[in-house]
């Protein structure tokens, strides 16, 4: 077994080994820049974590897990032009740093290289991963689509944020884990169940996120909290507590969602609407939700026949995540 900080160092110097020093440079720049911006690499390591779940033999993973990493920058990339957000990371995005035409383009070669990693693995698994990946890239551009569309519905319901976050976050897990496992050896099966582990990890992960967003540390969570608030997101947050206020609470609620306030009102309406939630106990309610998906994670790791010794790193790694204040 390796430790998650050996893997992250495998993953590390395959990504280093793969940069893009091609021509045009103009195509390829782009490219390593948004890898170089960081992150928490957490897809490519649950790759190779869900690999090293059935075997030791953890190399033969890395090129799907580096696939599944492209692919996921790409979207970041594509998704920061549709957002028009200036960074990511706290750097200059894409599209800022270079042009709109550039990050599309470069982005769409991510995109294609994502399938040519993805694709190299032994013929047997070949077409099995390609339609696992097809899933996968779809879902996260129906889930999007529905993100997108969420800006001007007048009413969303929280089954529908829920499939939305599943779509958009969770199934890239679930798709880097069950091929990973596959490559590990294992069934069909444990693969099923070590990507629902993923699937119920990613939707615990993004409500975690949508908690962090309104209640988090400033300091620790290393971006301005409150942000979906100002931006009028409707998360998991605002729409539990529209199902469960009364009509006068719902108004007044709706009434500060549905308006673009100027920066020096952002904090008024931050704390408006933080005030709303506590009223309503949504806190509580975020905090059961996220209980509710771990234990969905734990209970399909729980399902898989391997040494139990050999899943106490996945269990640590959700508990650490799920605890995580940034």
């Amino acid at each position: 077994m390796y430790t998650i900080p050996q893997l992250q160092e495998a993953f590390a110097t395959y990504a280093q080994q793969h940069r893009f020093h091609k021509a045009p440079q103009e195509l390829y720049d782009p490219i390593n820049y948004i890898l170089d911006l960081g992150g928490k690499h957490m897809r490519p390591v649950l790759a190779l974590m869900a690999c090293n779940l059935f075997t030791d033999k953890v190399d033969s993973s890395l090129p799907v897990a580096y696939g599944v990493e492209l692919f996921h920058n790409f979207s970041l990339m594509h998704d920061d032009i549709m957002d028009q957000a200036p960074l990511r990371r706290g750097k200059p995005s894409v599209h800022t740093k270079y042009d709109e035409n550039t990050a599309i383009l470069s982005g769409d070669a991510m995109l294609i290289y994502a399938y040519h990693y993805i694709s190299q693995v032994p013929e047997q698994y070949l077409a099995k991963f390609i339609k696992i990946f097809n899933r996968t890239a779809i879902g996260v551009c129906e889930g999007q689509q529905m993100d997108i569309n969420f800006e001007t519905a007048t009413e969303v319901q929280i089954a529908e944020y829920i499939k939305m976050i599943e779509l958009k976050t969770a199934v890239l897990l679930q798709g880097a884990m069950e091929m990973a496992a596959l490559l590990g050896g294992a069934t069909e099966e444990a693969a099923w169940q070590i990507g629902e582990f993923g699937r119920c990890m990613g939707i615990a992960f993004q409500l975690q996120d949508d908690y962090l967003d309104t209640y988090g540390d400033p300091e620790k969570f290393g971006k301005r909290v409150g942000g979906d608030i100002i931006q009028n997101k409707k998360t998991f947050l605002v729409l539990q507590a529209l199902k469960t206020a009364t009509p006068t609470i719902q108004h007044a609620l709706n009434d500060w969602m549905s308006t673009r306030v100027p920066v020096e009102e952002e904090d008024n309406k931050i704390n408006a609407v933080r005030a709303i939630f506590d009223r309503l106990d949504i806190p509580l309610a975020i905090k059961k939700e996220m209980d509710l998906y771990k234990q969905k994670a734990i209970d399909a790791l729980s399902a898989i026949e391997v040494d139990e010794g050999r899943k106490i790193m996945l269990s640590a790694f959700l508990n650490k995540i799920m605890n995580r204040e940034h």
